[in-house]
């Protein structure tokens, strides 16, 4: 069962089945609430859909608030694109404890600043996440290193293939559009990765961009296969680049 289902904060489901849900989460939308009382986010707002929906399947009046949605996996606040949801415990478990092995494909689309000279490249670095500052640190990783023994504990492998679009100009700053495909999926590895080659995302204050040309973080999810935990199928989803980052593309190339 497919459905398309849009509402004011433009949270659109994808896809829908008896035991998930695929959505489109717009940039500025929590994945989930921080802990602050009345916080919309992706989560709240596709449980009162679901809640709502099986009310008008049983002809009953009020919100099933024994219903409960289990979320797979999270992007960053600002980020937007796909995300997984799914509807008991049991799929939630299935997903996340083979996500490695069930995720075929996770690319993103970003805006990074400056013009990138390697159009095809690996990127791979120790992660670390200050706890104080909560921003992900990048430590080189040698030839030597086995990415199962980091050198301290808390350090965590991460390893982005990274293929260039293309290179414009807005307002006379240079910016390179890029795909991103994850083999890991360390937290802000995409943020961190494109600060440690020198290119941050546009609009990324927290990991040092100086620009901001479309009012947000220039990053999205766009693509996701994986195998659905139950009926074994392969399941792939792309989602459109967002409208403003047509900016770019519709700017001057440089090449």
């Amino acid at each position: 069962m497919k459905r398309k289902n849009r509402n004011k904060e433009n949270l659109e489901i994808t896809y829908e089945d008896d035991w998930i849900i695929v959505a489109e989460k717009p940039s500025g939308l929590l994945t989930m609430s921080t802990g602050k009382s009345g916080e919309v986010t992706a989560y709240s707002m596709l449980t009162e859909y679901v809640r709502s929906t099986d009310c008008m399947t049983s002809g009953k009046h009020g919100n099933h608030t024994d219903r409960r949605l289990f979320i797979v996996h999270r992007l960053d606040r600002d980020t937007s694109g796909l995300l997984v949801f799914a509807k008991d415990h049991q799929t939630k478990l299935a997903l996340q404890e083979n996500w490695n092995e069930t995720v075929l494909e996770r690319k993103y689309i970003a805006i990074l600043e400056g013009d990138i000279e390697d159009e095809d490249g690996w990127i791979e670095t120790w992660n670390y996440e200050n706890t104080k500052s909560m921003k992900v640190h990048c430590y080189p990783f040698k030839i030597t290193d086995n990415p199962e023994k980091p050198p301290r504990k808390d350090w965590q492998y991460a390893s982005s293939h990274c293929r260039k679009i293309l290179t414009a100009a807005i307002n006379e700053n240079v910016y390179t559009m890029v795909e991103f495909e994850l083999e890991t999926g360390r937290k802000n590895q995409i943020r961190a990765h494109s600060q440690w080659i020198g290119h941050p995302v546009a609009g990324d204050r927290k990991y040092e961009a100086k620009t901001n040309p479309f009012g947000r973080l220039a990053l999205h999810a766009k693509t996701l296969s994986f195998i659905h935990p139950w009926t074994g199928r392969t399941m792939r989803f792309t989602s459109k680049l967002p409208h403003i980052f047509w900016q770019l593309k519709e700017s001057p190339g440089i090449h």
